[in-house]
Parts: C-alpha cells; sequence; structure tokens
C-alpha cells in the first residue's frame, strides 16, 4: 500500500487519563463514558468524529466520481460502545448523512460506493456492525 499520510499519537492513564498527538497540535484529557459529569472526551466520541469527517470527505470524492451534482452533505456518526456475549467489547456504528441536489436512489447508491471507498469503513468492515442512512435534503 502506498502511504499518503502518517500521524501518531499517545495516550496515557487509559480512558481516564490524557491523549495528544505527538507533535503536540492537539490534545485531549479522557473521562469514560461512565463519568459524563467530568471534563474530557471519551475515545468513541473522538472515533466518531474521524469516521463522520472521513466519510464526508470520502462522499465528496465519491460523488464526483459517480459524476452526481451533490451540492452539500453533511454526515453524523453515531458510536456505541457495548459488551458481545463472549464478553468481549465491540463498537457498533450509524452513519446518518443529509445530502442535496440527487435524488433518493442516487443518493442511496452514493452512500454504499462511499462505504466501500472510506478508510474508516474499510478498516471496521466485517468486525463492526455499521449502518447506513441517507435522506435527501
Amino acid at each position: 500500500m502506498k502511504i499518503f499520510y502518517r500521524t501518531r499519537a499517545t495516550a496515557t492513564g487509559g480512558r481516564s487519563g490524557h491523549t495528544g498527538l505527538d507533535d503536540g497540535s492537539l490534545g485531549f484529557d479522557l473521562v469514560s463514558f461512565q463519568e459524563q459529569d467530568k471534563e474530557g472526551v471519551n475515545p468513541e466520541q473522538l472515533f466518531a468524529m474521524g469516521y463522520a469527517a472521513c466519510f464526508d470527505s470520502a462522499l465528496s470524492m465519491t460523488a464526483q466520481h459517480m459524476k452526481l451534482p451533490v451540492t452539500a452533505s453533511k454526515t453524523s456518526a453515531q458510536v456505541g460502545i457495548g459488551m458481545k456475549a463472549d464478553g468481549s467489547y465491540n463498537l457498533e456504528i450509524e452513519l446518518s448523512v443529509e445530502v442535496s441536489g440527487i435524488d433518493e436512489a442516487q443518493a442511496q447508491q452514493l452512500i454504499e460506493a462511499t462505504h466501500q471507498v472510506c478508510p474508516y469503513s474499510n478498516a471496521t468492515r466485517g468486525n463492526v456492525d455499521t449502518r447506513l442512512e441517507v435522506t435527501v435534503v
């Protein structure tokens, strides 16, 4: 695989510690999802933000490739964490996409095609339950 970009982040203290980019440009205090009364973010929130941004960018690129006249898009990623029957933890994801400029059939084709090229989708495919929802506005 040809690498276009690489970054590195380091976490200390797990879900109650700190994480940040090694270049110092961004960092967050972490809290467990069970500690919502404390200030900070949790890994699922950070993952949701990254997935939403990546998918929305991939959608724009895919729309251009498919020659679809998308005039605007917005992607929301809802990430949940839970325990599987075997006692291990896993994520579940719901991607909600709003698009304008195309009809519903085109929008459905677009998000399915985008799901095939988005790096986050490719990284989670087969091991994370992911649902896609599209709305034309």
